[in-house]
């Protein structure tokens, strides 16, 4: 499994259309650690671009504060499961909830488009 959380500025980021990076933990579901974590910058953003891109890169996962519901759409067509209205923590603490099964998602989306973090949202 392969878990996908934005960043910002190192930080999750609270809207998944803000992060300038992406943290993509590997997971050993059966034993349920964390095997690899890697850090990569997405292609620059435009509408369902991230979800495509996460895809390529193997998620299977997706934990966000805000996402729009285009972008959770795309993901659930394929086949990769999203995670929203989760509350600032540190991403490494997000995944390990996720895994132990106590991670808490509002499940609320985003729909307004004027509070990106990282402030390059085209």
């Amino acid at each position: 499994m392969i878990i996908a959380v934005p960043l910002c500025q190192q930080r999750f980021s609270q809207h998944f259309g803000g992060a300038d990076t992406f943290a993509l933990y590997a997971v050993d579901t059966a034993a349920k650690v964390v095997t690899s974590t890697t850090v990569l910058q997405p292609p620059e953003h435009d509408r369902g671009v991230f979800p495509a891109w996460l895809r390529e890169q193997g998620a299977t996962v997706v934990l966000a504060g805000g996402m729009g519901p285009r972008a959770v759409s795309i993901f659930r067509a394929q086949g990769v499961e999203v995670l929203t209205g989760i509350e600032e923590t540190s991403p490494d603490e997000a995944v390990r909830k996720f895994i132990e099964g106590t991670l808490e998602a509002s499940g609320e989306l985003c729909h307004d488009h004027s509070h990106h973090d990282c402030g390059h949202h085209h």
